[in-house]
């Protein structure tokens, strides 16, 4: 009756998917984050894969804990952001406000429950010691995608995923017979080519993975970032069994270039304060602008870009000496030369260079 009582209020509250798990470690979810730092593949992700043994084995973080309850919550259609506009930017739906927020309501409901019939219930949430995937798919509210994301029946891939811990002996579910078959769509859709034929992601080459990094984005990557300030949704709009929940969405086009640029930081972290942002510094959010900004070209960016080049971060400066070599025209040379003349960072010196070269 305990294990109905969640399952009702956790739906009621929002959630399209409910499950209880076995707490026993996810051993084979260990081996596979592991493989992937051995081999390089997880290239300096941080999160679950700094710690696999502690995020895959429950009872490491909470000796107590005798089940896991999975919870799903799907941010289709209700999403806003994510069209391409000239002079604007793209931020992954996940990531448009903060979507964590009823799911996480939701999961207080169903803790609340448990502490209220004198039982133990914490609340995890995008935390670094359990993978959540793993947890979804064992107790049966979603399935692994060849994308590496989960899917959930309805939504598909266009979900959050949450957990409560609890020392409640629950009745367990089973995981569903469900995979994606012979479909790969997701693998031809990254832009990048992360996605593996094999089901693996090579962090190296994702793109939402480098628009969360701390440091200088490879050069390589800056022009297949294209419009994006957060997040990429390419392997999630290109997959079957979530464009029912796609195509009832209205994206909208994210904050213009120009915006981003022309915010204090604090302007920034008041927006885009649920961003994961290393250090909660917002530079990587102008950072991000500035690659945009290179790969749209309009004029009436350049006297923003070229402010950038005489910026106090080393780093905006030389994202920004890459975004003036994309301009046409020679409409930055200028600025660059002047720049150079000036800058004492290796680093940014090596950027204009480059952009002079091109």
């Amino acid at each position: 009756m305990l294990k109905g009582r969640l399952h009702d209020v956790a739906v009621a509250a929002g959630c399209v998917g409910f499950g209880v798990a076995r707490v026993d470690p996810f051993a084979d979810v260990r081996a596979v984050m592991e493989g992937r730092k051995a081999s390089g593949l997880a290239a300096d992700l941080a999160f679950t894969y700094r710690d696999p043994p502690v995020a895959t084995d429950i009872r490491r973080s909470f000796p107590w804990a005798a089940r896991l309850i999975a919870l799903a919550w799907a941010y289709e259609p209700g999403a806003g952001a994510g069209v391409t506009v000239p002079g604007r930017t793209r931020i992954g739906r996940f990531a448009d406000g903060d979507q964590y927020a009823d799911l996480r309501a939701a999961a207080d409901a169903v803790a609340e429950v448990l502490h209220a019939e004198g039982h133990r219930g914490e609340v995890l949430i995008d935390d670094s010691r359990l993978v959540d995937r793993a947890v979804a798919v064992r107790a049966g509210v979603a399935w692994w995608g060849k994308s590496t994301m989960v899917l959930v029946p309805g939504p598909g891939p266009w979900v959050l995923l949450g957990s409560v811990v609890t020392d409640a002996l629950l009745g367990e579910d089973g995981p569903m017979d469900r995979t994606c078959g012979t479909c790969t769509a997701c693998i031809p859709a990254c832009p990048t080519g992360a996605i593996l034929p094999d089901g693996s992601l090579d962090a190296r080459r994702c793109l939402a993975h480098w628009l969360q990094h701390a440091g200088i984005v490879p050069f390589e990557l800056r022009r297949a970032i294209g419009d994006r300030l957060y997040g990429c949704d390419d392997c999630l709009t290109s997959c079957p069994p979530g464009r029912r929940a796609y195509g009832r969405a209205h994206p909208q086009p994210g904050p213009a270039i120009v915006d981003v640029l022309g915010s204090t930081d604090a302007d920034l972290l008041a927006r885009y304060g649920h961003f994961y942002l290393p250090g909660r510094r917002p530079r990587i959010v102008k950072r991000n602008a500035l690659i945009a900004a290179g790969n749209d070209g309009s004029p009436d960016l350049v006297p923003f870009v070229a402010a950038y080049l005489g910026h106090a971060d080393w780093m905006l400066r030389a994202h920004a000496a890459w975004a003036a070599g994309e301009f046409a025209a020679g409409g930055l040379d200028a600025a660059l030369g002047l720049a150079l003349s000036e800058e004492r960072d290796g680093r940014v010196r090596r950027e204009i260079r480059l952009a002079m070269s091109r």
